[in-house]
């Protein structure tokens, strides 16, 4: 049996645009899924629209995550997301537990950057009643301002950037007790360069596994993130480091995405020394 797809968008995330919660549940139905949660995305932080975005925005009739970054952002440059409709994204979870009695469906916030806004984080979480929160870092700071990973490539050297990306999300760790898993540790690497040659996890293991200690320390899970598979040594290392708790999430942002790639991560987690718990929605623990 499948794991639950616990890091799933719909249209309730600002920058899911092609997302579609019913039509997502159907899709894990149709799967064989058991559970889904849906961590829609709370980003506070304002961070830079790189020029060249906003540059080409409005050159094809179509919405795309460029066109919607675009029209986020402020007259400085930033993208001001807006907030999450809490009450709306509750009652659209309520309709579609109706609609698809067979399928758990669990309410839930994927946090960006959750140690620099602390309180803000714990209202809406308590608003919510959340099942699963995730905390995740998506910027860096670059020339006295955030920017979004993603685009620094290019502007930084690629293993400096990651190196830089990592002790943020010690920071994150270290500072935040807002949120139970933390996301896509290994997020930079959606946009590795091909210039930079393959990724290799080994280069960067000290930073990992100073990460995952202080994550073990906590208490709290590690995301096996499929969207770009998570290195197999990387879960290994979770392991050796003392981490007690392993989820996954597809991090799908259209129906067509759900539960994307779960088979072959629970099968690189039970290399890695981890084990299903109880249910499918329980997070795997050491065997």
């Amino acid at each position: 049996m499948l794991p639950a797809d616990d890091h799933v968008h719909s249209e309730w995330s600002w920058d899911a645009v092609a997302g579609d919660m019913d039509a997502t549940c159907a899709r894990a139905v149709e799967l064989g899924l058991t559970a889904v949660s849906f961590t829609e995305h709370v980003d506070l932080a304002r961070w830079v629209v790189p020029p060249e975005l906003l540059a080409r925005a409005g050159r094809e009739p179509r919405v795309d995550i460029i066109e919607r970054m675009a029209s986020l952002a402020d007259d400085e440059g930033r993208l001001v997301p807006p907030p999450l409709d809490v009450d709306g994204y509750v009652a659209c979870v309520e309709r579609c537990r109706e609609r698809h009695p067979g399928l758990r469906i669990r309410a839930g916030a994927e946090v960006g950057e959750p140690h620099l806004f602390g309180e803000e984080v714990r209202r809406l979480v308590a608003r919510g009643g959340f099942d699963v929160v995730l905390g995740s870092q998506h910027t860096v700071p670059f020339e006295g301002r955030l920017w979004p990973v993603d685009w620094l490539f290019g502007r930084v050297d690629a293993h400096e950037l990651i190196r830089t990306y990592l002790a943020e999300v010690l920071r994150l760790v270290e500072g935040s007790n807002d949120f139970a898993v933390l996301a896509h540790i290994d997020y930079p690497v959606r946009h590795w360069p091909a210039d930079a040659g393959p990724f290799d996890p080994k280069v960067i293991e000290d930073e990992l596994r100073t990460v995952l200690r202080a994550l073990a320390r906590s208490g709290r899970a590690l995301e096996l993130n499929t969207r770009v598979p998570l290195a197999a040594a990387v879960v290994t290392w979770w392991h050796e480091e003392g981490g007690r708790a392993l989820t996954f999430g597809s991090d799908a942002h259209a129906p067509v995405a759900v539960g994307r790639g779960l088979a072959a991560a629970t099968a690189v987690a039970t290399a890695a020394g981890f084990a299903p718990g109880a249910t499918p929605v329980d997070p795997w623990r050491p065997a």
